[in-house]
């Protein structure tokens, strides 16, 4: 039950002038002890203002962007418009050591009017994919998923997931996204399957997106002499890396 102040100080009067003590007073009149000595404290310490109920809102929302940093995010979208909220969350959280999530972002730039239209890059997509897998290890999907550590910095976790059973056969945690990150999880990969002891015909075919690490001529040199082929995605294009990228 709630009290006005002017109740919640003829309380404390009434109990203040009872001949009974505290405790059956407050008995009498169904308010808990701890209750009535919040009050009287509050009493105490502000007089009846004290005694009025506060919000229960807080004054300040404890991870709302300060305004410095909500112009900043601005400044920073006039200047390299071209960027999506996704692009501009990484790019200020990169250059400015300031964390922001893409949907700040995205609500920030809408409330000023700065989210324009997308450019679409229609690519159509067959019912099916034209190049199914028929039996595990002919080909591997791997890629890249970012994990941001508050206070530090970043991981990213580096993934081969097998096309055909969507089994994850190896996966490993990185500080950095390069082509040694890539190998070292294949070679984990190759291991846990068995195809770096096994003869077989083909080895697993690696189905990649066109990230720097996977185009790099240091993955090519490495896929070479390991006789596994590289086959990338077409950006955009559904039917490419969805299973991995769904599994992220």
């Amino acid at each position: 039950m709630r009290y006005l102040a002017a109740e919640k100080l003829e309380i404390i009067r009434m109990v203040e002038q009872s001949s009974l003590s505290a405790r059956k007073t407050l008995e009498q009149i169904g308010v808990p002890r701890a209750t009535f000595y919040r009050w009287y404290d509050q009493n105490q310490a502000g007089g009846p203002e004290a005694l009025k109920d506060r919000s229960s809102h807080p004054d300040r929302i404890w991870n709302r962007i300060p305004d410095d940093v909500r112009c900043q995010i601005i400044e920073l979208a006039l200047e390299e418009s071209e960027l999506s909220p996704r692009e501009l969350a990484v790019r200020f959280t990169d250059t400015r050591a300031y964390f922001v999530s893409e949907p700040s972002v995205y609500r920030l730039l809408k409330a000023h009017d700065l989210i324009t239209s997308p450019a679409f890059i229609v690519i159509k997509a067959a019912n099916e994919f034209s190049d199914k897998t028929s039996t595990p290890n002919e080909m591997w999907q791997t890629d890249f998923t970012y994990f941001k550590i508050i206070g530090w910095g970043w991981f990213y976790l580096s993934t081969i997931l097998d096309d055909f059973s969507r089994y994850i056969i190896a996966w490993k945690l990185c500080t950095t996204m390069k082509a040694e990150d890539v190998t070292d999880t294949l070679e984990l990969a190759l291991t846990a399957s068995g195809c770096n002891q096994a003869h077989v015909r083909h080895k697993p075919r690696l189905l990649s997106d066109n990230s720097s690490s996977y185009i790099s001529g240091e993955l090519a040199e490495w896929l070479n002499t390991q006789r596994m082929s590289h086959v990338r995605g077409a950006p955009y294009h559904p039917q490419t890396q969805g299973k991995i990228e769904r599994w992220h």
